[in-house]
């Protein structure tokens, strides 16, 4: 029973990619990260900014 539900999970989630850009503050200068969880086609759009 558990490896039907698991199979049916992985088979109907959707693939997104996780992406980490680090940023460079303007009033202090030090670097922070910043994250977001996307679909992976739109990762290039997203670091462009």
């Amino acid at each position: 029973m558990a490896k039907k539900t698991v199979a049916s999970l992985q088979t109907s989630s959707k693939r997104l990619t996780k992406a980490i850009k680090m940023v460079k503050s303007p009033k202090t200068g030090a670097y922070t990260f910043v994250e977001s969880i996307m679909d992976p086609s739109l990762v290039n759009e997203w670091l462009a900014k």
